[in-house]
């Protein structure tokens, strides 16, 4: 009985992971071990997952430390096109000189807390070679201290964009803070009228309780469990149009607890998708992920015409990902 007494603060670890093993009937309404043959190949196998993770997070932070500076300056956007001669400045092109309709929406990425669009590079050249070559990022200053006012330049950028190529929405992929930032552009400042899908990448949907000595900075404030933007974030918002995608892995360790990757929102359309095998900094690098954003923007492409889908409800997570 001393035994057992002194297990049971270790069965919750044990039950989050190994959650397929069944029950003891000795100890009622808590996770049994009675597989115990099958514990150390599991163990083993959870050790060099992690390990392999660790080891790509690493490789991944060394690059992006490389890259980092070419991300710093603005991307260069191109130039308004200039009047035809002839015509004054603020007459109109006639209707034969406008650009024809985008064949594909455009894309817009954007980056998390401390970080610029380099970030994007691989994802960026994955997009372009599978046809999306309207893709454009924003820099936000990393002095930024609310995600409103992010949100407020977010904005201000998707009509720059949706003017510029003649569109009329656009699919947003955000990175950690960068996906609560457009979901705030999204939710609360009008923005469905806008963004057409809203992909996340290890956001931070509930808030996260990682790292509480960056609470000095205000912008992190806001991304914890609680915070006045979070319960913004959760109040109603009946009629939204922008289909959303939740991409959250089970290693992302800036994710506390990792389930708040996943977005819960019974006035979204939301599509979960469990990444396993990868940490935090690897969700906007890996080829298999970039390869799961596709799918998603591809499959809302697909449905553009479609009868609108009823809502996902309580987030379902539905579908997902194993990186090897």
């Amino acid at each position: 009985m001393k035994v057992t007494t002194a297990a049971l603060p270790l069965l919750p670890l044990c039950q989050r992971l190994l959650p397929d093993l069944p029950g003891l009937p000795h100890i009622p309404g808590l996770p049994g071990l009675t597989e115990l043959t099958s514990l150390p190949g599991r163990l083993t196998g959870l050790s060099m997952t992690l390990l392999k993770a660790s080891a790509l997070e690493v490789a991944i932070l060394a690059g992006h430390l490389l890259l980092y500076p070419s991300g710093i300056i603005q991307e260069r956007r191109p130039a308004p096109p200039l009047p035809r001669a002839g015509l004054e400045a603020s007459e109109p092109d006639p209707p034969t000189c406008r650009l024809p309709a985008p064949v594909d929406t455009p894309v817009v990425l954007l980056h998390g807390f401390i970080d610029n669009r380099s970030v994007f590079l691989l994802l960026r050249r994955s997009l372009a070679q599978h046809g999306r070559h309207q893709v454009d990022s924003l820099n936000y200053s990393p002095l930024t201290c609310d995600i409103r006012t992010a949100a407020e330049l977010l904005g201000r950028h998707i009509e720059e964009i949706c003017e510029r190529t003649r569109s009329e929405r656009v699919d947003v992929v955000g990175h950690s803070l960068g996906g609560l930032i457009a979901r705030y552009y999204v939710q609360r400042l009008g923005g469905d009228r806008r963004v057409r899908t809203l992909v996340t990448l290890g956001t931070p949907h509930a808030g996260t309780r990682v790292m509480p000595l960056a609470d000095a900075h205000p912008i992190v404030r806001q991304m914890r469990p609680g915070s006045a933007v979070i319960e913004e974030l959760s109040r109603p918002t009946p009629g939204c149009r922008t289909q959303f995608v939740s991409f959250w892995s089970d290693l992302d360790r800036v994710m506390d607890p990792l389930e708040t990757a996943c977005l819960d929102h019974p006035d979204l359309a939301v599509q979960n998708v469990r990444v396993t095998g990868v940490g935090h900094l690897a969700l906007p690098v890996h080829p298999t992920v970039a390869t799961g954003i596709r799918q998603a923007l591809d499959a809302v492409e697909a449905e553009a015409g479609a009868e609108p889908r009823g809502r996902a409800g309580s987030g379902g997570r539905s579908g997902g990902l194993t990186v090897a």
